[in-house]
């Protein structure tokens, strides 16, 4: 934590190298319906086509790759899926042992991708803290390093690059980004976004949930402010609090929060899926849904880019969404 901003930014760089080779660069898609709709031209960078599912696979590999440099034999993760079957699948690759810690209503796709990729899973209650709790416990057990979610350096830098790609590929298009639009949850990605478009004019917005705001409360109060989080289908959206480092990095650099609700996240996963024929998680949707809150430049046509940072969602869960007259969304999200 005793890091400066200024070193956490050239570490994008530097794992944006790294990674080269190592994980997928995703390619950015556009629809013109999208572009009406939001009255500028987006272009979404497809991380729900990464290994493992999303932009986690980034931080997580980043992450783990040092340690197993450094001589470690083993890591420890909890998240509420995405992070830790991206360190399972990072752990794997270097040869560590993996334990996972996830929530007991965990989505039955990530806990099974986390098992596949031969991780141990401990399952710790319903919040961050019960799974904190567990993970630190373990770690202290077996001497194995926790790789936090969204609160390390390197993971940050490594889920900084997908922004660093978009915006290397917009402007090598000729549609150099206005803005960038990532969905929020510890912090982890947009605080990358915000170090990757530091001095290029981009301005960088994060995306929440609809009562899972603590981003959002925390930068008006100017000191991170827990909450209770509301019940939503972006399941990958909803810590108690932005994380420590992530706060620190884009107290001063972060254009403004959009709040989203889950009307919106699954009108933003419908047109995905139907103009984009890609399937996204309704965590990575919630950027897109964020991309039509900002209002539109009525003297040019803005270029906004959008995160879409994972696509490991249930298949029923798919087909509720599909179908947007059945009950309410956030309880279904819930159950899935």
């Amino acid at each position: 934590m005793t890091r400066t901003v200024g070193q956490v930014r050239a570490d994008v760089e530097e794992a944006s190298r790294w990674l080269a080779g190592r994980v997928v660069r995703t390619p950015v898609l556009r629809s013109p319906v999208i572009d009406e709709l939001a009255g500028a031209r987006v272009l979404l960078k497809a991380e729900n086509l990464q290994n493992g599912g999303s932009y986690k696979m980034r931080g997580a590999l980043r992450a783990v790759g040092r340690l197993a440099m450094a001589g470690h034999t083993g890591v420890i993760a909890q998240s509420t899926g995405n992070h830790a079957v991206a360190v399972a699948l990072a752990a794997r690759q270097h040869g560590l042992a993996a334990t996972v810690v996830l929530p007991v209503d965990a989505a039955s796709t990530k806990v099974d991708r986390a098992r596949a990729a031969g991780a141990r899973v401990v399952f710790a209650g319903t919040s961050v803290e019960e799974r904190v709790a567990v993970a630190n416990g373990l770690s202290d057990e077996s001497g194995h390093p926790v790789v936090d979610a969204y609160d390390h350096p390197d993971v940050i830098a490594g889920q900084g690059t997908a922004s660093l790609e978009l915006i290397e590929d917009a402007e090598r298009a000729g549609t150099p980004l206005d803005a960038l639009v990532v969905p929020v949850g510890g912090g982890g990605g947009v605080a990358g976004a915000c170090l990757a478009a530091a001095g290029s004019g981009v301005e960088v917005y994060g995306v929440e949930p609809v009562g899972c705001d603590s981003l959002a409360r925390s930068l008006a109060a100017g000191v991170r402010v827990p909450v209770t989080p509301a019940l939503t289908i972006a399941d990958g959206l909803r810590p108690s609090c932005v994380g420590e480092l992530p706060f620190a990095i884009v107290r001063d650099t972060l254009r403004g929060v959009v709040r989203v609700d889950d009307e919106e996240i699954a009108a933003a996963f419908r047109l995905i899926l139907t103009e984009l024929k890609v399937l996204a998680e309704p965590s990575g949707a919630a950027g897109l849904a964020g991309a039509f809150r900002l209002a539109p430049d009525r003297d040019r046509q803005r270029t906004v880019g959008v995160v879409l940072t994972g696509g490991n969602v249930e298949e029923a869960l798919v087909a509720r969404l599909m179908a947007p007259r059945s009950a309410d969304l956030a309880e279904e999200g819930a159950a899935a």
